[in-house]
């Protein structure tokens, strides 16, 4: 391990983390991830016989696990939160404590040397303007729980300095610890499964991104770190600004007897609705490799696999 870069991820064995471990094992960079394994799964198994890679159990707020972990690091990645808005709702103290608290107790922990990539968010945009893109310029207006955590704790670490932030487009794709409430896994395990959708408020639009690119846009921060620092990327797909109705539209291309419609009541609870630029992490070279219908056929695959079954017979 002499020499290598080590990289420490909070949360590292959730639905970014699972995917990302590995591959920063495979580009050579020495890994300890610390995670409480809340989902009871085993995501990392696949990465145990690495000699480059350990793992801690315990909880990310915890200053005792932390320390010895994080004086070892040369750079640290903080995946560990509640993700989402129904979850956040879910329990607000933990939301407030993991998502934003965690993180300022982290920063204080770090030498002014260690570096820091964290992922937010870009709902914290809200509601853009119609037909004008959100750049990291833009005005933060998060309007979830969950959005308020990430935008807080992006301040946090862009002002303790020497770190990038990615604020992320929805996720989408396979991971080892796998997410089906993420909007592209759910309306495509709709579609497989039940073959229809009720869309709430179907004209909102958002950003998308696959999760192995997400890793990517990781490995891109840590191999151009110093001409990238101390500001924050958008990372999207630039041709998926689209709205529920849109992204339903390019599924039943996949899927032909998929069927949408509009709710006539109700309404969503997550109220984003903006586009996004992602031309300053484009500006550095950082391109996608996933399209979204790369993503579809790969859920179409997974989704062969995976049965939401738990209290079912068949």
């Amino acid at each position: 391990m002499a020499g290598k870069t080590r990289v420490l991820i909070t949360g590292g064995a959730g639905y970014l983390g699972s995917t990302l471990t590995p591959a920063l094992l495979e580009a050579g960079y020495a890994v300890t991830v610390v995670d409480n394994f809340m989902f009871k799964q085993a995501p990392l198994a696949h990465v145990c016989a690495h000699p480059d890679f350990d793992v801690a159990r315990g909880d990310a707020r915890d200053e005792a696990v932390l320390k010895p972990l994080v004086a070892k690091a040369d750079a640290v990645i903080p995946l560990a939160a509640l993700v989402g808005a129904p979850l956040c709702n879910a329990d607000k103290p933990g939301a407030e404590s993991i998502n934003r608290e965690a993180v300022v107790t982290l920063m204080k922990m770090l030498s002014p040397a260690q570096r820091v990539l964290m992922p937010v968010t870009n709902s914290g945009y809200g509601v853009g303007e119609k037909g004008k893109e959100c750049t990291e310029d833009s005005p933060l207006r998060p309007i979830s729980l969950y959005g308020r955590t990430k935008v807080e704790a992006e301040e946090a670490v862009l002002a303790r300095g020497n770190a990038i932030s990615f604020r992320l487009a929805t996720v989408f794709g396979m991971s080892p610890r796998m997410r089906i409430d993420l909007l592209v896994n759910d309306f495509v395990h709709r579609a497989v499964t039940d073959r229809a959708v009720v869309l709430f408020e179907p004209h909102f639009k958002r950003n998308y991104i696959h999760v192995r690119d997400v890793a990517n846009a990781f490995l891109h921060g840590l191999s151009k770190f110093d001409s990238m620092k101390n500001r924050p990327y958008n990372v999207g797909l630039s041709d998926a600004n689209i709205s529920k109705w849109e992204l339903c539209e390019r599924i039943r291309k996949h899927v032909p007897g998929f069927v949408f419609i509009e709710a006539p009541i109700g309404e969503d609870p997550d109220k984003r609705d903006y586009i996004v630029s992602n031309a300053r992490i484009e500006a550095t070279g950082f391109k996608p490799k996933f399209s979204l219908d790369d993503g579809i056929v790969e859920l179409m695959k997974g989704f062969r696999m995976i049965r939401n079954s738990v209290y079912g017979n068949v």
